[in-house]
């Protein structure tokens, strides 16, 4: 799910009084990425957002266009670099091999040190109000696309007799889902890693099949 970004370059130079102003957008981005993980789309205020990059506002509409492309971009590089167990994820030999990548992944991402805890696309979704329906639109989009994705394998997974007939690959999806979203929710609410651990163990040991 992986979207082109437009600031491949190390700097941006926006328009300024005098000599222009340069900035790394790479190191600015990353600031608003915090900004947004932890406030959500609309709890984070351009005063926030300015103060954490490091840049004025007419350097940020220069560089990054509005504050919803802003969060497009910010998003785009969370999924790349937090999320990057997902692109491999799929490539498991078994369904529940699958099932261990995605949530030992996410609870690495939610154990680790530095960054912010929850899921910045849950956050943004609950946080958003009807004018920000643009921006919920989005995230649900990229949610419904992964969501496919696992459908998917699953459905190859029981074709291939990995998984029991009893069980309905749209449905384990589902559950997958329900339970990396609660164990991000979870660590968002301050559970300790080590009972985080024990949720993805139960997880595990109930998963059917192999």
């Amino acid at each position: 799910m992986e979207s082109e970004l437009t600031l491949e370059a190390a700097e941006c130079v926006a328009p300024s009084r005098g000599r222009p102003r340069q900035f790394c957008a790479d190191a600015a981005l990353a600031a608003a990425l915090k900004v947004f993980w932890t406030r959500g789309y609309e709890g984070a205020s351009m005063a926030e957002l300015t103060e954490a990059m490091g840049i004025t506002k007419p350097s940020l509409y220069a560089c990054f266009g509005n504050k919803e492309s802003l969060f497009s971009k910010a998003l785009d590089l969370y999924e790349r670099d937090k999320l990057a167990y997902v692109h491999t994820a799929l490539d498991a030999p078994t369904a529940k091999g699958v099932a261990e990548r995605f949530l030992k992944g996410a609870l690495a991402l939610q154990t680790g040190s530095g960054d912010p805890r929850g899921c910045m696309g849950v956050i943004s979704v609950v946080a958003c109000a009807n004018f920000a329906e643009s921006i919920r639109q989005d995230v649900m989009a990229r949610r419904v696309s992964s969501d496919q994705a696992i459908v998917a394998r699953f459905v190859r997974a029981k074709a291939e007799g990995d998984l029991p007939d009893t069980v309905t690959p749209e449905a384990l999806a589902a559950y997958l889902s329900a339970m990396m979203q609660g164990l991000s929710v979870q660590a968002g609410a301050g559970m300790k890693p080590d009972q985080l651990t024990q949720l993805v163990e139960t997880t595990l040991a109930l998963w059917p099949g192999r």
